[in-house]
């Protein structure tokens, strides 16, 4: 049996006093189209709903068992659709996003307080993982999306520039390369400036590490001119190492407290460097309709820091 909706449909609007011409006109067919459906309809049950006059249409017994049981069928049904495209284009829910620690830090907790006031039916649950295991969620498909410091490998995923940040050195105050410039305002080095200075680094497992390695390189220092002495998982121990002298350190300006940190300097590096800030997540795979409205007001939360760390 391959009874349709449509004939289902056609047929109700029969049952509730209608004529051919007029459940088609209701309903966008034609009056042919119309009396094939309920023949179809007829063909597929093996009995006779309908009795067709001139003027008017009666049910049969049989038309009128029919529509007592569809009606309220037909109506649960259209319930349904109804709430599964409400689902579709209300932004609530529970969104899941996952970020690296430094960005969670920095960037998540405006984005989170932008959201509750502008979704406030959607209930964020921030993922704070390295960013290696960021990416295994996005592309597991553990959470919607993530944001992260640019891979190296984005083929297999979808992604939005949200901000760029660039690098910065820090110092202890009384390094002779900050002294030097006591009395010029803004603390400025040039990347070259650093060659012969001992690094403490952020370990392999950021997603900023990388794009370290590549600026020191390109500006002349390569592990031979600037050897890297200690490698750490946290900003705060790089902080720490470098108070204590153990070296300087390349951190991402989001890194730096708004505060600054006390008895540390934090110089602007020269030509800038950035590292890109993106929002990721499965290619070919859509959003539900609150995740798509957390990515966007992510992206605008994090997009005035531009003009800020230009």
């Amino acid at each position: 049996m391959h009874v349709t909706l449509r004939q289902l449909q056609v047929f109700l609007q029969l049952a509730q006093g209608s004529n051919f011409s007029q459940t088609g006109h209701s309903i966008g067919l034609t009056q042919s189209a119309v009396s094939r459906a309920m023949v179809e309809l007829e063909g597929q049950l093996g009995v006779r709903l309908l009795d067709r006059t001139t003027r008017e249409v009666l049910l049969t017994d049989a038309g009128q068992l029919l529509a007592q049981r569809i009606a309220p069928l037909l109506q649960e049904l259209n319930d349904a659709f109804a709430e599964v495209a409400d689902v579709g284009h209300a932004a609530r829910g529970q969104v899941r996003v996952a970020s690296s620690p430094t960005l969670s830090a920095a960037l998540m907790p405006a984005c989170i307080a932008a959201c509750a006031q502008q979704l406030p039916a959607v209930q964020i649950q921030l993922v704070d993982r390295l960013q290696q295991e960021v990416l295994a969620q996005v592309r597991s498909g553990e959470v919607h999306f993530g944001l992260v410091v640019e891979p190296p490998a984005l083929s297999d995923l979808e992604h939005a520039t949200v901000l760029h940040d660039p690098f910065v050195a820090v110092l202890p105050t009384q390094h002779p390369l900050v002294r030097s410039q006591a009395d010029s305002g803004a603390i400025g080095l040039h990347w070259a400036q650093l060659q012969g200075q001992p690094l403490v680094l952020l370990d392999h497992a950021s997603g900023s590490r990388r794009l370290m390695d590549a600026a020191l390189l390109s500006h002349g220092c390569g592990p031979d001119r600037c050897p890297v002495v200690q490698e750490v998982g946290h900003v705060t121990t790089a902080f720490r190492m470098v108070e204590a002298g153990i070296g300087l350190s390349i951190m991402p300006r989001l890194a730096i407290p708004p505060q600054g940190l006390p008895g540390l300097a934090v110089a602007d590096l020269t030509p800038t460097v950035e590292r890109a800030i993106m929002l990721v997540r499965r290619r070919q795979r859509s959003l539900s309709a609150a995740a798509q409205a957390v990515w966007q007001v992510i992206a605008a939360t994090a997009a005035p820091r531009n003009s800020n760390d230009g």
